[in-house]
Formats: structure tokens, sequence, C-alpha cells
């Protein structure tokens, strides 16, 4: 049986997240990225927190750790290679790291670029991943601690997932995602639209996630780098595939 998801906001422009195994009644929590969404969020499901998994070090992530550790002395799960910088961790993990919640299975992609240590957590069971920060609805995450080959090749990792995972990512970045890839991908009448579906959504205030990584792969300029429509519009059309992902990466810096 798949997992139940309960999707909230948090801070501005946060989700947070609830996972729910209805059959061991165990819950984990994505990020912490405020407190009192999340109770809230608890409280309306009436499920309790047996974990967090975090997926990187950003205080915009981990600011609720240790008031919700206190709370409900629950786990925290976090990468290895952050662990110095997450509030309260219990267990770290890396590639190919299995956690357990009840009897679902959550395997662990590190997806390094964001941060150096950045890992998304996959459930195949119940065909859904969480990207936080490395892979957004029409768009990828700023590279802080990493260069552009590094946030390439973990985006080749989620891209390899099966089309119909769904995807639920870090922050509600997808309006201003959209505008962005319509001036790489000009002739992508998949775009167009979607791009127009969302302007609707958030003209009614109403969230963009979870998308799926088929979706991703026809609309997401940051998964595109192959295509030849948007190489010749870049003018790159002898490039490699990382210098496509990094010329489109720049041009978001700028946008």
């Amino acid at each position: 049986m798949p997992v139940e998801i309960e999707q909230f906001m948090c801070r501005t422009d946060n989700f947070g997240v609830l996972v729910h195994d209805s059959k061991s009644g165990e819950t984990a929590i994505i990020d912490a990225p405020e407190e009192a969404p999340i109770l809230a969020a608890i409280k309306r499901t009436g499920w309790t927190p047996t974990l967090i998994l975090t997926t990187h070090h950003h205080a915009d992530h981990v600011e609720a750790n240790l008031a919700l550790k206190e709370r409900f002395k629950l786990r925290i799960v976090g990468p290895e290679a952050e662990k110095a910088k997450i509030p309260g961790i219990d267990e770290t993990v890396g590639q190919g790291s299995v956690v357990r919640l009840g009897e679902e299975r959550i395997e662990v992609i590190e997806t390094p670029g964001h941060t150096a240590g950045h890992v998304s957590y996959y459930l195949p069971a119940s065909k859904v991943a969480f990207t936080a920060d490395t892979l957004f609805a029409l768009g990828c995450g700023r590279l802080f601690e990493c260069k552009p080959p590094v946030m390439y090749e973990s985006l080749k990792k989620l891209a390899a997932l099966p089309a119909q995972t769904a995807i639920y990512c870090g922050h509600e970045y997808t309006l201003a995602n959209a505008r962005f890839a319509v001036t790489v991908d000009p002739g992508n009448p998949l775009l167009k639209q979607r791009a127009a579906k969302i302007e609707a959504l958030r003209a009614d205030n109403k969230p963009t996630l979870p998308t799926t990584i088929g979706e991703e792969l026809s609309t997401n300029p940051f998964l595109r780098w192959h295509d030849p429509g948007i190489r010749k519009h870049l003018g790159m059309e002898k490039a490699s595939d990382a210098e496509v992902f990094a010329e489109i990466r720049k041009r978001k810096d700028n946008f």
C-alpha cells in the first residue's frame, strides 16, 4: 500500500511534508523548515512522527529539528557528509543507504550540487521521491557549494528514475522557473501549456507540486540538455551535455 503524503507550506515558500505508512503507523517528516506549520499538519492528520529525513544542512530545512526531537523523541537521519551541520542528527546515510518507514523501503540517493552533501530520498514501492533543493519543478537548485558538473551528475541520477515517479521538492519556485524555462526552450509546446497551467494555479494560491519525472523530462530545461531545440537556441549544438547544463544554470542565475 503506498504511503500517504501531507504537503503544506512553511516559512514563505518552503514545502513541509509528512509521509505516513498506514500499516505500521509510522510517520516521517521530510526536512523541518518551521515548527508551527509542522505541528499543525501533525494535529490535522493525527500522525505522530517517528523520524525526520534531512536532505541538507541549510537553516530553512533544519530549523525545527531540535524542537521536534524534544517534543516527539524522534530520530533524525541525514547525510553523512553534512553531519556536523545538522542539529540533533542521530543516524547518517549516503549513496545506497536504506531507511525503513514501517515496511516502506526508502533509498538514499546522493545528489550534491546545491550543497556538497545533499541527499534525496526515493520510495520505489510508492513511486515517490523527495528531492528538496536538487530538482525543482521546472528548475534545479542554485550551486552554492559545488561546480556545475557535480549538479549535472546528480540530476542525471534523478532523471533515470521511472517516469511515473512523483517528485516533491523543497520550495514553491515553479512560477519563476516556468518564466525562465520558456526563454531557454521557446519552441516547446508542452512547456507553454504547463507554464499557463502554473500561472493559473499560483493565481489561485494553489501548489504546483507534486510533479513527475516524466513531466520534468518533457518540460524542465535543466533535464533537457540533450534537446536539439534548446541546443540550437543556445548556439551550443556541438557542446557536451554538461556544458549545456552549465550554460542554462548560468542564465538562470542572471535571470
